[in-house]
């Protein structure tokens, strides 16, 4: 069998591959192609079921294809659409997440899905992470490989972090595995060094205020400046600690909120359990709203946070535990859930939690539509059914979806 096809680009698998099918049917994934596409390929791993390719040409190119604007584009791993106009990013990202729900979760007569397309498509994001070379330099690794590269551009972190990291150099330190760098409001900066604890690390930055804090096994070491830096949604600022995750695309984070504020239906006699909560985003809204607010978090630093940037509130309680093991032993009584799971979704457990806390009404914030649709198949089977889809897309020049999924309970 010959190892070159032409095939015709069909659809956009997730993760980022266009997908065509070989002579004998079986499908095949290629990188940096758009469907509509006709395009000669190589394979480079041949399954019985599939395989996967190298594009060689585009024979007949599709008319959202541009020029990436990244030189490291078709080597780095971390864009995967630069080749796409942004209008047929947004499009296909839509496809793709009602292909995911449809097929993994079996769930079909979806609502409309809603898309809120970036406010900028470039230069969004308010946290990066490097790898590191062996000899210290700052890099990324390679699609589909654990290498790291040396990089000189990047058009996705915010104009601070842009002018900072170039400036950044490092010995080869025993130890230090990443380096993150966070921006804040007021332009303020800071460098997390993720390494072992072994790692002695003596790094500064000469003529910037910059915070400087080494990550390790056991905590969090201040080197220069805070452990933390201040980030603003809505006018509103939080208190976000090194160790913290926070929505790296603080414009989307703002839509999101607005879009929860806009559609649960929020009364001053509720109670609104926020499950994941973090730092307070969204809590620190909703409490506006409510009469009671519980938050549930198993991060300490997140918790620290979340206790700071919601202290002004006699009516809200934090829960620094396991979400699951929360909804299993406390039975909140909540009108809202909020939930808003990292990549892996919620499982069993804590949908099973969620279950027995019977609200009302469901907010599940969603950064895997794989995950989601796992998840939302067996809320559905558990007695509630799905009213509004919105897709915010949080990670321009990425596969990476953002859902916002609305549900109500029709059984009690």
């Amino acid at each position: 069998m010959p190892d070159t096809f032409e095939v015709k680009i069909e659809s956009l698998a997730y993760g980022g591959d266009g997908l065509g099918r070989l002579p004998d049917g079986r499908v095949t994934f290629v990188p940096y192609t758009i469907p509509g596409e006709r395009v000669k390929i190589r394979l480079v791993e041949d399954k019985p079921k599939f395989s996967r390719a190298q594009l060689l040409e585009v024979l007949e190119s599709s008319p959202g294809r541009v020029e990436p604007r990244c030189q490291h584009f078709y080597t780095c791993g971390g864009c995967h659409y630069q080749h796409m106009d942004y209008a047929a990013q947004v499009e296909a990202k839509k496809m793709i997440l009602q292909e995911q729900l449809e097929r993994i979760g079996g769930l079909h007569n979806l609502p409309q899905i809603d898309v809120v397309p970036a406010p900028v498509a470039w230069n969004y994001r308010n946290s990066i992470q490097f790898h590191l070379t062996q000899d210290g330099r700052l890099g990324f690794q390679k699609a589909r490989s654990n290498q790291t590269f040396v990089i000189v551009e990047c058009y996705l972190p915010e104009a601070g972090i842009n002018l900072l990291w170039p400036q950044i150099e490092l010995e080869p330190i025993a130890g230090l595995e990443r380096v993150s760098i966070r921006q804040g409001i007021d332009e303020e900066l800071m460098i997390i060094l993720e390494s072992n604890d072994a790692a002695e690390v003596d790094f500064s930055i000469e003529n910037l205020p910059v915070s400087i804090v080494q990550a390790g096994q056991s905590g969090f070491t201040v080197l220069a400046g805070s452990i933390h830096v201040m980030m603003a949604v809505l006018d509103r600022q939080f208190h976000v600690s090194a160790g913290s995750f926070f929505q790296v695309n603080s414009l989307q984070a703002q839509a999101m909120v607005q879009h929860l504020l806009g559609h649960l239906p929020l009364e001053k006699e509720m109670t609104v359990l926020d499950a994941y909560s973090g730092v307070g985003l969204f809590s620190a809204f909703l409490a506006l709203k409510v009469k009671r607010l519980v938050g549930i978090e198993v991060s300490p630093q997140a918790c620290e946070d979340f206790t700071i940037n919601l202290d002004e509130f006699d009516h809200v309680e934090l829960y620094e535990a396991p979400v699951e093991q929360v909804l299993a032993s406390v039975n909140f009584h909540p009108d809202v859930v909020v939930l808003d799971p990292p990549r892996a979704g919620l499982g069993s457990k804590v949908v099973e939690g969620v279950l027995a806390q019977g609200a009302k009404r469901l907010a599940y914030v969603s950064c895997d539509p794989a995950t989601l649709a796992r998840d939302s198949q067996q809320l559905l089977a558990g007695g509630y059914q799905l009213n509004n889809l919105t897709l915010f897309d949080m990670f321009p020049q990425t596969y990476h979806v953002e859902t916002v999924a609305l549900m109500s309970r029709v059984k009690e």
